[in-house]
């Protein structure tokens, strides 16, 4: 194919968590950016959405965890961890400059992540489905070409594709981005929203097999959720009527007490999720290309780090991006490094997640939950410590 002019410095494709992260990250530090998504936000994911410490420091890092609040998300300050032997409540302690968790639905938190991109200054354009990646004689990336909402063809060139756009992307089809390392997808994930209820605070049920949970959310909701090995949650719907019936007698085994609170609240949602998730990291680079979030990494539901890796693997992206701008390292490399950096901070808690989804004997499993909540106290201090991204003005001005 003919070589197409640069237009762009980049194109991001995907606006969920980690495209309008990377974009927002980018935008901000001068770049030319394009973020495109086939929907049309506000727009809702399929995730239970709670944040882990690790995602809240970045939100606040970047300016955002204020917004957030008050789009009216619930500061979570409670956490209840019930396992067969007790039950205990902690107040969410001080910890990397935050002293709460949060869990927006997805259509509120990533319209404001992508609204704060586009007025960092990136080109957001919803309604915009990529088809596939140009590719030029050298077969580095230049650009993506699809179409809009009302079938016209769109056309972006730019220097740097980057693939945010999730657990089947287009991108890493087109790029032959191949899975180097695959751990099963043994677990599965579902849930409902309720409402009728006061919800003090995330809950958390080890029971044999499962773990069931409860992240408070916006209008006075609350995600319920299951986490179990998928031939459980598989063999609960061949056994019922109904998603809602498989749902509600699959709470009835794993979290008694929580279920009898819920017959005096309201669902307000069907029942959702997926029945198989897998674990598995792609190459996350290659020549003009790379790809973040989902596009690059998945892992099991049952840790709910999911928006944690994407708004870490961003920020890792931007800074390999604005090092190759800058003349620090040549393209290529950068993107290899970003990659390297990506796999070594995700080693540990991905580590974690395999293991947890094998859903050992309960004890091994609370034992499990123990050293995640030490990973993740560990990850949400790194990043606080991290300086902030600058511009090419405010990095002179730092060192002047």
């Amino acid at each position: 194919m003919q070589s197409l002019r640069h237009t762009h410095d980049v194109v991001v494709v995907g606006a969920r968590a980690a495209g309008a992260a990377t974009a927002l990250l980018l935008a901000r530090q001068g770049y030319d950016v394009v973020l495109v998504d086939r929907n049309v936000f506000p727009s809702d994911a399929l995730s239970t959405h709670q944040l882990a410490r690790p995602g809240v420091v970045q939100l606040r890092r970047w300016g955002l965890l204020d917004a957030v609040l008050s789009s009216g998300a619930p500061a979570l300050r409670q956490i209840t961890f019930t396992t067969p032997d007790e039950s205990v409540t902690r107040t969410v302690k001080h910890g990397a400059g935050v002293d709460l968790l949060v869990a927006p639905r997805r259509y509120v938190l990533d319209t404001l992540v992508a609204e704060a991109a586009a007025r960092a200054g990136a080109d957001v354009r919803f309604g915009v489905t990529v088809d596939g990646v140009h590719l030029d004689d050298a077969g580095r990336a230049v650009g993506v070409y699809g179409h809009d909402g009302h079938g016209a063809s769109v056309d972006i060139a730019a220097r740097f594709v980057v693939g945010a756009d999730g657990l089947g992307s287009r991108v890493a089809r087109a790029v032959g981005a191949e899975v180097v390392e695959d751990r099963g997808a043994r677990g599965a994930a579902q849930y409902a929203y309720f409402a009728g209820l006061p919800w003090p605070g995330i809950e958390l049920i080890v029971a044999d097999r499962a773990l069931t949970g409860v992240f408070p959310t916006h209008h006075g909701e609350a995600c319920v959720w299951i986490c179990s090995p998928g031939e459980d949650a598989r063999a609960a719907r061949r056994g019922a009527a109904s998603r809602e019936d498989a749902f509600t007698a699959y709470l009835q085994r794993t979290a008694p007490e929580l279920a009898a609170r819920l017959r005096r609240a309201r669902r307000t949602s069907p029942v959702t999720g997926m029945l198989r998730t897998p674990n598995y990291l792609r190459r996350a680079h290659g020549p003009g290309w790379a790809l973040v979030g989902d596009a690059g990494y998945h892992r099991d539901a049952v840790t709910g780090h999911g928006l944690s890796d994407a708004y870490r693997d961003a920020e890792l992206l931007a800074t390999a991006l604005h090092q190759a701008r800058r003349g620090e390292v040549d393209p290529d490399t950068a993107l290899a490094g970003y990659q390297r950096r990506r796999d070594h901070a995700l080693r540990r808690v991905f580590e974690l997640t395999v293991a947890l989804a094998g859903y050992p004997p309960a004890a091994e499993f609370v034992e499990l939950q123990k050293t995640l909540s030490r990973a993740l106290d560990a990850e949400a201090t790194e990043l606080a410590a991290r300086p902030p991204l600058m511009t090419d003005n405010e990095q002179q001005l730092a060192t002047a």
